[in-house]
């Protein structure tokens, strides 16, 4: 099989044309490259494989090329393909099914046999292992032996899967959901890539987050500000200002009018060198703050856009920022998740598009747990605000989980004895109902 020795790891199986390499569509459906010469190897699948392989996991390729059973592509050609891709971007195996589906056989995609003979083989967890393939057999392949399955969403002309767990659109961004989703929690914060921003409206409290050395810039907003019981914006900014020097932090805009938005944000953005200016995605009238975004960016604007929850509105911000000017786009993750919907394919998408600005940092704001951290982490985010409750339970990262059993089951203990709750002199029926 061309593996490096046995391993004890959890892999993710890759389809090859579609997902690796560019397929050829015809007449809507996809079709592999017929030479060595014709295959090009897909963006961002050689770092996508790198991290996934720095993490632990097996590469392993199972297709099905039922050419060769058909008669037009010959075993040789697929194979040379194959070992090409192989050393190309250092694949553990690729496992091929020559077969078509008159042969019956167990290899054949959607039937699960090319990943059960890996598990058997090479001691691979099947249960925390991946699918990815850009067909429904390919997603079916991967339920059967009890993966989790992403789609790679070529958009053919053919039936997508009924079902899977994750619908992508290319292998990077399944690698980054991966890489998350399966994140090893690190035990310190000094050991984290995502900052953390402090999220509140309290002076007292913000100082207090401030001095903190794992905190590395602050946010607040006109929700928490009357929250906190503040009456004069302008004077509460300014004197925070005052203590908050050497730290970035965000002051938003009140209007909902673009022409004030942007006055307001011209003198909020004069307060100090460290302000980014919050401009909402849109008004209350959902119009789109794209042209304002330019125009402060342009005027070299620190801005933060916020309230962002979908991908177009992601894609029309980026394009409208100055790529010579620090920026932050703020993505709601946590009220992405209130709906029902995981956040982290938004967030992977959202960081590919991010790309195109290197001064542009992704944001993962309303940030729910303590876990939102290290997803933030794993996946790439650049930035995570926090509240004050999440920073309180930091002191709990690495907690011993039998630990906090005993502690929760001595809570209950003391709160029940605590309000004087008894049974004791209750009736006791004996008798059968």
């Amino acid at each position: 099989m061309g593996i490096r020795g046995k391993m004890k790891h959890p892999a993710v199986f890759l389809d090859r044309d579609g997902v690796l390499n560019r397929a050829l569509i015809r007449e809507g459906t996809p079709h592999p490259p017929a030479s060595v010469a014709e295959l090009e190897i897909l963006p961002n699948v050689p770092e996508a494989l790198d991290a996934l392989r720095a993490r632990g996991y097996a590469l392993i390729v199972v297709t099905n090329q039922p050419d060769v059973a058909r008669g037009t592509a010959s075993k040789q050609m697929v194979i040379d393909i194959n070992n090409h891709l192989k050393d190309r971007l250092n694949l553990d195996a690729v496992l091929t099914c020559f077969h078509d589906n008159a042969d019956n056989c167990d290899c054949r995609k959607p039937r699960p046999g090319l990943l059960l003979r890996a598990a058997q083989d090479l001691g691979i967890d099947l249960s925390s292992s991946f699918m990815v393939g850009d067909r429904a057999r390919d997603v079916e392949a991967g339920q059967r032996a009890g993966c989790r399955t992403f789609f790679v969403d070529g958009n053919y002309m053919e039936a997508p899967p009924s079902r899977c767990d994750f619908r992508v659109g290319s292998l990077i961004e399944a690698a980054n959901i991966i890489l998350s989703t399966s994140a090893r929690q690190k035990v310190t914060l000094d050991q984290l890539n995502v900052k953390l921003f402090a999220d509140g409206a309290n002076k007292a409290g913000m100082l207090d987050m401030c001095a903190k050395p794992y905190i590395k810039g602050l946010t607040t907003n006109p929700t928490l500000m009357r929250k906190a019981g503040i009456s004069d914006y302008r004077a509460f900014a300014r004197e925070m200002l005052t203590e908050i020097r050497d730290k970035p932090i965000s002051f938003e805009v009140l209007s909902d009018d673009f022409a004030q938005m942007e006055r307001e944000a011209l003198e909020i953005a004069s307060w100090a060198q460290n302000v980014y200016v919050k401009i909402p995605v849109t008004n209350t009238r959902c119009e789109s703050c794209r042209s304002l975004v330019s125009r402060l960016s342009n005027r070299k604007v620190k801005v933060n856009v916020t309230a962002v929850m979908t991908l177009a509105q992601v894609r029309g911000i980026v394009e409208a920022l100055n790529p010579a000017v620090p920026s932050y786009v703020s993505i709601f993750a946590g009220r992405v998740a209130d709906t029902g919907l995981d956040p982290l394919p938004l967030i992977a998408k959202a960081l590919e598009l991010l790309k195109l600005n290197s001064k542009a940092e992704l944001v993962w704001a309303s940030s729910r747990e303590i876990l939102n951290i290290f997803q933030a982490d794993a996946i790439g985010c650049h930035v995570i605000t926090v509240t004050q409750d999440i920073l309180n339970k930091l002191s709990l990262i690495g907690y011993d989980l039998t630990q906090y059993s005993l502690d929760t089951v001595k809570m209950f203990c003391d709160d029940a004895q605590s309000a004087g709750f008894s049974l004791e002199g209750s009736p006791l029926s004996t008798t059968a109902p």
